[in-house]
């Protein structure tokens, strides 16, 4: 089966684009039930099927403020990574209960899934979807 770039995709072999969108992003406020498991939270699942390691950055875009970043992150050969983006720290933490869009860029091809848990009301919601290629 070959990917969007022409490569075959498979062990070795990068699937993926370099750059992702993701519009939608909103860490909710409130959790419910046991810590750390059941912390609402936004999540950046990512996979990197290539030899070579992914050095990825996202920014983070608001309504109401300037883009912040970029986070660093890295991501080995052949293996995924999940990150929370509440535990985004450095260059400042994300804010709780507002609307984000992130941009996330890789020096090679990564897919992106975007993952969001939100346990602030008795009922726990799960929302998952690719990021958009760019």
């Amino acid at each position: 089966m070959n990917n969007s770039t022409g490569n075959a995709a498979g062990p070795g072999h990068a699937a993926g684009r370099t750059a992702w969108a993701i519009a939608g992003g909103h860490i909710p406020l409130r959790s419910t039930g046991r810590e750390p498991e059941h912390t609402s939270r936004d999540e950046l699942c990512l996979l990197n099927t290539g030899a070579e390691d992914a050095e990825v950055e996202v920014t983070l875009f608001y309504s109401d403020r300037d883009p912040v970043g970029p986070y660093r992150l890295r991501v080995s050969a052949r293996r995924v990574r999940r990150v929370r983006v509440n535990d985004l720290i450095n260059p400042e933490a994300p804010p709780l209960d507002q609307d984000y869009g992130a941009i996330v860029t890789s020096n090679v091809p990564i897919v992106l899934q975007f993952e969001r848990k939100d346990t602030s009301g008795s009922e726990n919601g799960i929302l998952t979807t690719l990021g958009l290629p760019l």
